[in-house]
């Protein structure tokens, strides 16, 4: 049993990485999120799902309300805005070496915090099982899952009809000529 020292002593230290993480920076929120695990654990902070990931669970493959151009674009964008960037996503620009040095040291210091915080619970995988938040980060993963699905078949029907992007996925750009490839001679059989 943790004594009631120890227990203040988690609960200041948990007060001043949340009061740490109300800095605007986008490290902000994931500094947020790693001090509040031990909250999710007990099912007391949970994930909020987007209506349009639940929508998009209730029928990924159903036909878009409207299946214009214009309307296949405003349902992707719904959806861009609450998942990940897609696959066709255009590449970010190449950070500099400050900034990947600067990323470095914020996702070690996110992980640091949340490896701290996660220990303050004992028996972590009990209590998350027994508090629902197992059940619940299960459900959040499956909307996510439904979402990108519907992502995609959103765009195989936008690419069907001839629609440019969002609505229909990004053509690769072209490679360079300097990086053609080698034009290779059969070999003889032997």
């Amino acid at each position: 049993m943790a004594t009631p020292r120890i227990l203040v002593s988690s609960l200041l230290t948990l007060s001043s990485l949340l009061a740490l993480s109300a800095c605007s920076k986008p490290e902000a929120a994931n500094l947020s999120d790693a001090a509040t695990a031990p909250l999710g654990d007990l099912n007391l902070v949970r994930a909020k799902i987007p209506p349009i990931l639940l929508a998009a669970q209730k029928a990924p493959y159903g036909p878009p309300a409207d299946p214009s151009c214009a309307g296949l674009v405003a349902e992707v964008q719904q959806l861009d805005a609450a998942l990940p960037p897609d696959l066709d996503a255009p590449p970010a620009a190449a950070p500099s070496l400050g900034e990947r040095g600067r990323a470095e040291a914020g996702g070690a210091a996110v992980g640091a915090v949340r490896h701290t915080t996660e220990g303050l619970i004992p028996f972590r995988g009990w209590v998350r099982k027994l508090s629902g938040a197992e059940r619940r980060s299960r459900l959040v993963a499956e909307a996510v899952a439904a979402g990108l699905t519907r992502r995609a078949y959103l765009k195989g029907l936008g690419q069907a009809q001839g629609c440019p992007p969002p609505a229909a996925p990004r053509r690769p750009e072209p490679a360079s000529t300097a990086a053609a490839p080698v034009e290779q001679t059969p070999s003889a059989p032997r």
